[in-house]
């Protein structure tokens, strides 16, 4: 019975099983090397995909760091220079300072050949500077004769008695003129001159009498520095006794003090073209010292020496050098015994042992012909031979 349900199959069948088995394998195994890579594939894309993302990380990394190195470098950068401006701030601050201090000894603008031989400043008493013109020579020879000491009694003076005593002139507008000649050969001569950087003339006074003292503080430590014009008798004596008295005192400006009136009459003689800067018609000047002779200390002086690019001029001398000091704490001394007459009063003081400091006729602002009278002033006003040689200041 089991033989009977059973089909035999026939030997023909079996190469077409075997064929058909072989062919269903080879697809199976196909199939399965079909899938695989398919899903190598997309592994590897993932993994592609989360280098790159690595590689971006690590590059934005690198472009972050870098931008951090470069901001690095430019604060540090910025630090340096700030810190070099600063730097050069004080460097430059420093040279002001040191600047405004050589200003005070060696005016830039006074190029004095002799100025290099006077260093450092040597101190002194009194510098005089006796105001004087190119056709003034026959004034300056009766000076020399009557009150100013000559030679060896020049300096002298300048040992003992620390008191300075020069001509001042300034140069002809053109060089190496026939004037200049002449003055250099009367300096030869009597070795009492101070040449200033000025071209003289009558109508630049204010500026002559500026770089005179700008020239004298640069050469000479003076406690005070006096400007008096070649036509006028000084006392040395007296002079020096007085200036004595005043030596300890701060921006001293002594002279004969007087208020003038503003003259806007362009015929007028001492004519003032500013004469509107002082008011209405008729209206005088500030108190200040007369201009034929005047006195100032050494903090006054150092102030015109420092200052002396922007202090206006006016049209006269003594005008300018008051209005240089109103505004400052100044003690304006007014001392009358710097303007006697040469009419009997210096006489009587000179009899009496109490001799003017200074004399001439107010009429003819100085010694009415001095080159004539120079001589009867000083034996009738003048001190004693020995007054000045014996005092003690």
């Amino acid at each position: 019975m089991k033989n009977r349900g059973l089909r035999k199959v026939s030997a023909k069948w079996v190469p077409f099983f075997c064929l058909a088995f072989f062919l269903f394998g080879m697809l199976l195994t196909s199939s399965g090397r079909m899938w695989t890579p398919k899903q190598s594939d997309s592994r590897l894309v993932s993994r592609l995909q989360n280098e790159q993302q690595q590689l971006w990380s690590v590059s934005e990394g690198i472009t972050t760091n870098q931008k951090s190195m470069e901001d690095k470098r430019v604060l540090a950068e910025f630090h340096k220079t700030q810190a070099a401006i600063q730097s050069l701030g004080r460097q430059v601050s420093t040279l002001k300072t040191e600047m405004a201090a050589a200003r005070k000894v060696t005016p830039p603008d006074i190029n004095l050949p002799s100025d290099r031989n006077h260093f450092p400043r040597k101190k002194m008493f009194i510098v005089i500077g006796i105001n004087t013109a190119f056709s003034s020579r026959k004034r300056r020879d009766t000076v020399r004769e009557t009150w100013m000491p000559q030679g060896e009694k020049l300096l002298q003076l300048e040992r003992e008695k620390g008191i300075i005593i020069r001509f001042m002139i300034g140069h002809s507008a053109k060089s190496n003129s026939i004037l200049d000649r002449a003055i250099d050969s009367e300096d030869a001569q009597h070795k009492d001159f101070l040449r200033l950087e000025h071209i003289e003339g009558y109508h630049v006074l204010s500026a002559k009498t500026k770089i005179f003292f700008t020239t004298a503080y640069a050469k000479w430590d003076a406690d005070f520095y006096i400007k008096v014009d070649d036509d006028v008798h000084v006392n040395l004596g007296a002079l020096a006794t007085t200036l004595a008295t005043h030596r300890t005192k701060p921006r001293v400006y002594m002279g004969c003090m007087k208020s003038g009136p503003v003259l806007s009459d362009r015929n007028e003689k001492y004519h003032e073209p500013e004469y509107w800067k002082f008011g209405e018609d008729g209206n005088k000047y500030f108190r200040h010292a007369t201009g034929q002779i005047y006195a100032i200390s050494n903090d006054l002086a150092s102030y015109i020496s420092t200052n002396r690019q922007i202090l206006h001029k006016y049209a006269n001398e003594d005008v300018s050098l008051g209005a240089w000091f109103i505004g400052l704490e100044v003690e304006h001394i007014d001392d009358h015994s710097m303007c006697c007459p040469t009419e009997l009063d210096c006489e009587l003081k000179a009899q009496a042992g109490n001799a003017c400091i200074a004399s001439f006729d107010w009429k003819c602002s100085g010694i009415c012909e001095s080159v004539e009278r120079m001589k009867e002033i000083h034996e009738k006003c003048g001190e004693k031979n020995d007054t000045l040689w014996t005092a003690s200041f």
